[in-house]
């Protein structure tokens, strides 16, 4: 299976942006006409960068959307956009989504190199008052995005998971445990705030300008497969993920809503289309290992990640693809552009070497070095505990 030429990427894409640059709102923002534009309120939270700044921009041009208030720490780029600088954690944020009819929340740090009780400390805090601030400011929804991640990845799941399937995933894995928390606010909410709708958008491994530990599995110079597993790619590119919370802010959709790509790819086909060959190693060594290196600090990712890599989490959009949306990329197109936006990048088990280490070491040999680092410095520590 064979991506598209760039060309008609670049071209298809070029399409779109004369489509909406035609467009009547679109016209009207560059002359300042200041005709009546019928739609919501759009309130978009973390709005200066990412995913935000890209919804942002595209609701700005949407003939269905009345007004788009960006809220973030820092101001964005979008003219278009009413801008407000706060954080979310702050309460004062419920007078700025007075007037919104809906909010979209996506001031959300999953940053590997964060601390963890920090990174938790703004998910759930900052959800938890977005929540609070658009009930009080009288919005009658909100959308929040979480990741199929939530569904967890077992060796017993559905190919595809439908949205109903049960959350399964643990907290072991980088920002899980605070999706999950996100999770079970967005199903309490409408009892602790009767009349506010919640929409949750969970999309499958997000690629465009995007750092995780599944995007950086892809930086390393051998693909890590554990022995026995059953690995199932599924992607979602950043554009498709804005245009199904495009549906979500329309009300064209609702409820807990899968987005990615249609079907999936195998572990060989990955092999196949990147042309990186695997690293195949017993479970026992691979879990142990990355166990061991998280601990004493080595590398960004839990043993949990690699549970992500090992066994099926892929989707079925269902909901969305009931009421018309369709992705516009497709897994070997996306698997491409991450590939692109990934090279010259060198990484082993989750951690980012410089050109000169990766240049010294194979990919064997980067991974014995790491393994071998961590022995030591248990040697150092037991050594430390006897004296």
């Amino acid at each position: 299976m064979s991506s598209p030429d760039p060309q008609v990427r670049a071209a298809r894409n070029h399409s779109a942006r004369s489509s909406a640059d035609r467009s009547p709102r679109a016209a009207a923002l560059r002359v300042g006409d200041s005709s009546v534009v019928r739609g919501p309120v759009v309130a978009v939270t973390g709005a200066a960068t990412g995913v935000g700044a890209l919804l942002v921009e595209r609701l700005a041009e949407c003939d269905e959307i009345k007004q788009v208030v960006a809220i973030d720490e820092r101001r964005g780029e979008c003219a278009a956009a009413q801008w407000h600088i706060l954080d979310v954690r702050d309460p004062a944020i419920a007078e700025k989504l007075r007037g919104a009819d809906v909010v979209v929340h996506l001031a959300l740090d999953l940053d590997l190199e964060t601390d963890a009780a920090a990174r938790t400390a703004y998910n759930v805090r900052g959800t938890q008052t977005v929540l609070t601030a658009a009930a009080a400011a009288g919005v009658h929804r909100v959308v929040l995005c979480t990741s199929a991640m939530v569904y967890g990845a077992l060796p017993d799941n559905e190919l595809p998971l439908s949205e109903d399937a049960e959350l399964r995933a643990t907290a072991e894995a980088t920002g899980v445990g605070d999706l999950l928390e996100i999770e079970r606010l967005a199903r309490r909410a409408p009892r602790a705030h009767p009349g506010l709708n919640v929409t949750v958008v969970r999309p499958a491994v997000l690629v465009g300008g995007t750092d995780t530990a599944l995007t950086r599995y892809f930086e390393s110079p051998r693909l890590l497969v554990v022995a026995g597993s059953r690995p199932a790619w599924q992607f979602c590119h950043v554009e498709d993920l804005c245009s199904a919370l495009e549906y979500a802010v329309l009300e064209k959709v609702d409820g807990e809503l899968a987005v990615g790509c249609d079907g999936w790819l195998e572990q060989e086909e990955v092999e196949e289309l990147s042309g990186i060959r695997r690293m195949e190693l017993p479970s026992a060594v691979a879990l142990g290992a990355a166990a061991r290196l998280h601990r004493i600090g080595l590398t960004p990712s839990p043993a949990g990640d690699l549970a992500y890599t090992m066994y099926p989490w892929v989707v079925s959009g269902s909901r969305l693809h009931d009421a018309g949306w369709r992705p516009q990329w497709t897994n070997e197109e996306v698997l491409e552009e991450l590939l692109e936006e990934v090279a010259g990048r060198h990484t082993v088990a989750g951690r980012r070497l410089g050109r000169k280490d990766a240049t010294a070491a194979g990919a064997a040999g980067a991974t014995v070095a790491l393994l071998g680092a961590a022995a030591v410095v248990r040697r150092a520590r037991k050594a430390r505990r006897r004296m």
